[in-house]
C-alpha cells in the first residue's frame, strides 16, 4: 500500500470545506469580494475576461475528497484541475510504496500542465492532501484552448518555469537542508495555499510528504512547539507565529516566492 494514502487515511476530516457553493465565500475567505467561481482559483482569474468567458462555460465544480487520486504515471489525463479550496500534492513512488512530494498545486496552479505541453501522461501521481473544491475541464476543451496560442498558452509556459522551479528547489532543499527547514518549508508552503493558519496533517503524512523518517518530523514538530512556533494536536498543526516560522526556514522558501512574483501575474 502506498505509504501517502495509508497516512492520509488517519487524518481528521471534519471541518474540512466540501460542498461549499462558490457563490457563498467571503471577502475574508477568498482574499477579495470579486474572486467569485473560477476566479477563485488565481491562474482563471489572472486571464482577460475576453478569454475566460469564451470557454467558462466548460468548467465543472467537483469536491476532492482527501485523499482522493487524480491521476496516476502513465494513464492519460481526462481532466485538467484548476484548484480553489482543495491542495493537491504531486508525488513520485518509488517500487517499494514509499512516496515524497516534489511540488504542491492549490488555488495558485493547474494539475495536469501535461495536456497543454503536447502530452497526455506524466510520471507523478496527484493526490488530494487538503479537501476542498475545483473545477476541471476536459482534455479535449483544454487542448482546443490551447492550441490557439492564446493568453491561457503563455500563462501556463510561464506557470510551468515556476513549476520547474519549485520541484528543483524541493530537491535541493531535501538533499541539503536539515528536516527542521524541510518541514518550516513545508508548513509556509501550505499556509500559503489556505485561507486560516490551521493545517490538517498528521505527522505521519508529513514523513511520507518529505521523504523522512515519522520520528524525524516528531523531533522537528517538538521544537517548533517548544519555541512556540505551532502547536500540534491530533493531526491539527496551528501556526502561531509565521515569522518565526519563516526566520527558521531555509532560503528555498524565498527562492520559489520570488520567482512566483516575477512570473505570476496574480503575484
Amino acid at each position: 500500500m502506498n505509504t501517502l494514502i495509508k497516512a492520509t487515511s488517519s487524518l481528521p476530516v471534519s471541518g474540512l470545506p466540501i460542498n461549499l457553493n462558490p457563490e457563498s465565500f467571503s471577502a475574508d475567505s477568498i482574499g477579495d469580494k470579486h474572486l467569485i467561481g473560477p476566479k477563485q482559483n488565481l491562474l482563471l482569474a489572472s486571464l482577460p475576461y475576453s478569454e475566460l468567458s469564451l470557454w467558462e462555460h466548460e468548467l465543472e465544480l467537483v469536491d476532492l475528497k482527501l485523499g482522493q487520486v487524480l491521476c496516476e504515471p502513465g494513464i492519460n489525463h481526462t481532466h485538467v484541475i484548476f484548484p480553489t479550496t482543495a491542495i493537491i500534492s504531486l508525488l513520485y513512488t518509488t517500487q517499494e510504496g514509499t512516496s515524497s512530494e516534489v511540488s504542491m498545486v492549490g488555488k495558485d496552479g493547474v494539475v495536469g500542465i501535461s495536456v497543454f505541453m503536447g502530452g497526455n501522461q506524466t510520471p507523478n501521481q496527484a493526490m488530494v492532501q487538503s479537501a476542498g473544491q475545483a473545477y476541471r475541464l476536459s482534455t479535449k476543451m483544454a487542448k482546443n484552448i490551447g492550441n490557439k496560442n492564446g493568453p491561457l498558452l503563455h500563462m501556463l509556459l510561464s506557470y510551468t518555469q515556476l513549476m520547474i522551479t519549485q520541484i528543483a528547489q524541493t530537491a535541493v532543499c531535501n538533499r541539503h537542508h536539515s528536516i527542521d527547514q524541510q518541514l518550516c518549508r513545508r508548513l509556509l508552503t501550505g499556509l500559503d495555499l489556505l485561507q486560516h493558519n490551521d493545517l490538517i496533517m498528521t505527522q505521519e503524512l508529513l514523513a511520507s510528504l518529505l521523504g523522512v523518517r515519522r520520528e524525524s518530523v516528531t523531533v522537528a514538530a517538538l521544537k517548533l512547539q517548544e519555541a512556540g512556533v505551532i502547536s500540534y494536536s491530533r493531526g491539527h498543526i496551528n501556526v502561531l507565529n509565521r515569522r518565526l516560522l519563516e526566520q527558521r526556514c531555509c532560503e528555498c522558501y524565498s527562492i520559489v516566492k520570488n520567482e512566483q512574483k516575477r512570473l505570476m501575474a496574480y503575484s
